[in-house]
């Protein structure tokens, strides 16, 4: 064993970077496409069989829960859009929902329900996004042409709703920016009904095609208990047959009124993992149309201090992101700084089982099993 020094820095230590003759080591990214972002990854091989794989992360590192501590509690907000930045809403609604945890706070109903509303809508967006690139990771390029003409519409209506497209900054502690604009509610049924004919035919595409199948089905196997064992959430575990969801486990906000069914498959493999996504658009579909029927009248925000001390102490909140469990851990001092703030990265958990899954496969094989985790690098590094 010796580290490695070249162009993306220092390998460390501990970390095998030479192979016996007979072995080959390659390097994946940072730069490759299809890392789903500035991911390296250190394979071995024998010939084309995985026998080895060392993920090096750190490229994005922004030392984001140290920013956190040095904000105040309103400005920390809009920092959580850039860690999963493909689900801006949902980790908005963690950040804030901490905060009021520690502070007590009930938001209005009204915030409730259209925080569910936008996460849902959020959680859509980002299986798309993971659905379209899976399909152009291997080899499919209409899904992704299809996939970002539907998210243009979710992000339309966020632009309508919160005036940015993007990172959003929408949620405040104590519940939401701005109330619902006129004829906004009409919009979204219809983009919902559009929505849902759109994915049958995805559905289709992707499914219906034997290629696809071939390179998805029986490859890159989980069962339930190494799913439990490297504390996979969010479909990677559903995918494997293991019931959790926060929604309903730990239901939070509207949830406790809206019950959700838990879309889960039994298969394990990388196609079961981009079906779990799949069905959970559709089950989002059907969260937001109960959503807007039952949206109760009433204010958007409770009233909060302008300066937010919450009491000493420390809380953790956590929400079903489009990735899984994603959530805060917040020791307060009393002041209107967090005196520490850690982030529970789903991505970042989720990644500890690529070595696993991908020893014994092709390499051919890694594209697939490494789309299929849908990992944001944003989310990892922090």
């Amino acid at each position: 064993m010796r580290e490695e020094k070249g162009t993306y820095g220092q390998v460390p230590s501990g970390i095998i970077t030479e192979a016996p003759s007979e072995e080959m080591l390659l390097n994946m990214g940072p730069q490759h496409p299809s890392t789903h972002g500035v991911l390296r990854l250190i394979v071995k091989l024998e010939g084309e069989t995985i026998v080895g794989c060392t993920p090096i992360i750190g490229y994005l590192h922004r030392g984001m829960e140290k920013i956190f501590e040095n904000r105040t509690y309103m400005q920390g907000i809009r920092y959580t859009d850039n860690s999963d930045y493909l689900s801006p809403m949902l980790c908005e609604i963690a950040y804030v929902g901490t905060v009021e945890q520690a502070m007590g706070l009930e938001i209005p109903r009204r915030a409730q329900y259209i925080r569910l509303i936008v996460g849902e809508l959020q959680r859509i967006a980002s299986h798309l996004i993971a659905i379209g690139t899976y399909g152009m990771d291997l080899g499919a390029f209409t899904p992704i042409l299809w996939t970002f003409r539907d998210r243009e519409g979710i992000l339309g209506l966020f632009e309508a709703l919160a005036g940015s497209r993007f990172t959003v900054n929408y949620n405040r502690v104590g519940g939401v920016l701005h109330g619902i604009p006129k004829g906004w509610l009409q919009e979204c049924e219809a983009f919902l009904e559009r929505l849902e004919k759109n994915i049958n035919e995805l559905d289709t595409l992707l499914n219906g095609n034997e290629i696809f199948l071939a390179r998805t089905q029986g490859i890159g196997f989980i069962d339930a208990n190494r799913a439990i064992a490297y504390g996979l959430t969010g479909p990677m575990a559903r995918a494997s047959g293991i019931n959790w969801d926060l929604r309903v486990h730990r239901p939070y906000m509207a949830y406790r009124e809206i019950p959700v069914n838990v879309q889960i498959r039994q298969e394990g493999d990388c196609f079961a993992r981009n079906m779990v996504r799949m069905m959970e658009m559709r089950e989002s579909i059907r969260l937001c149309r109960i959503a807007i029927d039952r949206l109760p009248p009433g204010p958007i925000s409770a009233r909060v201090p302008v300066a937010l001390r919450p009491q000493r102490g420390e809380t953790y909140f956590a929400i079903e992101n489009s990735r899984g469990e994603y959530g805060f851990y917040c020791i307060s001092d009393g002041s209107e700084y967090p005196w520490r703030m850690k982030m529970r990265a789903p991505s970042f958990v989720n990644l500890q089982i690529l070595s696993e899954m991908l020893r014994g496969h092709k390499i051919s094989d890694a594209i697939a099993i490494i789309g299929s985790t849908d990992v944001v690098l944003g989310c990892v590094d922090r």
